[in-house]
């Protein structure tokens, strides 16, 4: 059978997240389909949460934004990186499309790379984009940097233009330089083990209210968990996963914090949007991957900013409408002040506004409908 081929954004961890759930979708549809994932995106996260297997290929597709830690950006240093890159965006996408013709590829979908488009034009295969956001309008935000590399944007638009569609998220920013757009619901995983079996298996406490770090793949930079002691003396218990970025975790031998193992927590069965479900508060940065799971499985968010980033604006102004939630600042984040916006958090009753969070099933219909 001809394979789908997955372009996946390195930048993070949310956009590799929501693919697998998309992926996982269209084999639960078709068992037999094949997919090849194309990514910088670790494959780690692909092996422990894909039900089944694909084909997996290390390649960088774009270069996102550079990330000094999970809270902090070099703007100038992502502009420079990203226009050398689309600079040989042409002589990349004759490569990929190469690869696509032999491969076989029925359709190309991209999160939400623009080589995808541009190789999968140039081999003839139709394209899927799917995001909640485009390079371009990320881009756009720092002008200033923009002035020394006036090609990239237009390239970008150039190649997001030879989509034949684009399956939009919400909290969506950009878009306009796609020929067709089709909106989908929350992409999400869903916990399907019960929170207090969760936490009796993790040996987890089955009354103190739990709070969950997570901070993504880059880590905090200089950020001691000792410093959370205080939070864990006002009643709280503090966990995380030994996948967050070895320097969100260097203080995690403190007390204070307790270190749970992702793989073991799924070769015993459970997934991380169990543990998720099971905790009530999830301390991290806005993003997507985070809100959606928030959302899907009713935990609160303690969230901070994350440095000058345009999606920033539009995932926060999400988080305040839909999801219980507290804003913490650096400083206090930092020295571990956390427990007056915990309090005022858990205070909170739930949003009146639920949105649908079955946007994998409503996009592997679509896919699998052009498939045919």
């Amino acid at each position: 059978m001809n394979p789908i081929v997955f372009y996946v954004s390195g930048h993070g961890f949310g956009h590799a997240s929501r693919d697998i759930e998309v992926i996982n979708a269209l084999h639960a549809r078709r068992p037999d389909l094949a997919v090849v994932v194309r990514t910088a995106a670790p494959r780690w996260l692909f092996d422990l949460t894909l039900r089944r297997p694909v084909e997996f290929h290390a390649v960088e597709c774009d270069t996102g934004v550079v990330q000094v830690d999970s809270l902090h950006l070099d703007e100038a240093a992502s502009i420079r990186r990203a226009a050398a890159f689309h600079a040989a965006l042409d002589r990349r996408a004759a490569e990929e499309a190469g690869f696509l013709r032999s491969a076989g590829a029925a359709l190309v979908v991209g999160d939400i790379p623009p080589l995808a488009f541009r190789a999968a034009s140039r081999a003839g295969v139709p394209s899927v984009a799917l995001g909640n956001f485009s390079w371009d309008w990320i881009y756009e935000g720092y002008p200033e940097h923009l002035a020394k590399a006036p090609a990239l944007v237009p390239t970008i638009r150039d190649a997001y233009g030879a989509a034949d569609l684009a399956l939009r998220l919400p909290l969506w920013g950009g878009f306009d330089a796609f020929r067709r757009v089709r909106d989908l619901p929350f992409i999400a995983r869903h916990a399907t083990r019960a929170g207090e079996e969760v936490r009796a298996a993790l040996a987890l406490p089955a009354t103190r209210p739990i709070v969950l770090l997570s901070f993504g793949g880059y880590g905090l930079d200089g950020f001691d968990l000792g410093g959370l002691d205080e939070v864990r003396d006002r009643g709280y218990t503090i966990v995380t996963t030994d996948q967050v970025g070895a320097r969100a975790v260097a203080g995690a031998a403190s007390p204070a914090v307790r270190t749970l193992s992702e793989r073991t927590l799924y070769e015993r069965g459970y997934r991380y949007e169990d543990l998720l479900a099971a905790v009530d508060v999830v301390a991290t940065k806005p993003g997507y991957g985070i809100i959606a799971e928030c959302l899907a499985n009713g935990t609160g968010i303690l969230y901070t900013s994350r440095g000058r980033f345009r999606e920033y604006d539009v995932l926060a102004a999400g988080i305040r409408r839909l999801l219980r939630h507290a804003f913490i600042g650096h400083e206090d984040l930092y020295a571990g002040r956390w427990q007056p916006s915990l309090d005022a958090l858990l205070r909170q009753p739930p949003p009146a506004e639920r949105p649908a969070t079955n946007g994998a099933d409503v996009a592997a219909e679509v896919i699998l409908e052009m498939l045919s």
